[in-house]
């Protein structure tokens, strides 16, 4: 019977290894121009509205007159402008231990930044094509120019 039970556990723990990993939310866009923004997730393009939960590896994408507007779980408000091209490389938080490290990345555009908790530990950063910003608790601006 021990053996059984055993065997089953097994099987299950070998099922559950092979079934894909959910992808946690990580923030959530809380404003946005009318008709929404381009959020690209693997090969899919989404239509990031308010409301829409944001996921690390997500890439926000706005048109010539869409702004958007995502705040996430350590209470950073990020403003993207318009004709930004924004990566959500890494973005990790322990909301009990409030630590963890995010990297963005900034291809083009521009984006207002209102630090939150995960600033303290200088573990946040931003990349642009000529530079990599480590922050510290603070409010910013990034801009790129498109090439």
């Amino acid at each position: 019977m021990r053996t059984a039970i055993v065997r089953a556990g097994a099987a299950f723990a070998l099922i559950m290894a092979s079934q894909p990993v959910l992808a946690e939310e990580i923030g959530q866009i809380k404003n946005v121009t009318q008709g929404g923004v381009e959020v690209q997730r693997g090969d899919k393009s989404l239509r990031g509205v308010s409301g829409f939960r944001v996921m690390e590896g997500d890439v926000v994408v706005t048109g010539a007159r869409q702004r958007v507007g995502i705040t996430f779980l350590d209470d950073t408000r990020m403003a993207v402008a318009p004709g930004s091209r924004v990566v959500i490389s890494r973005y990790r938080y322990d909301r009990a231990r409030e630590t963890g490290s995010s990297l963005m990345q900034v291809d083009r555009g521009a984006v207002g930044v209102d630090s939150g908790k995960l600033s303290g530990s200088g573990r946040m950063r931003f990349k642009t094509p000529t530079s990599t910003l480590g922050v510290r608790g603070t409010s910013f601006v990034i801009e790129v120019d498109a090439e």
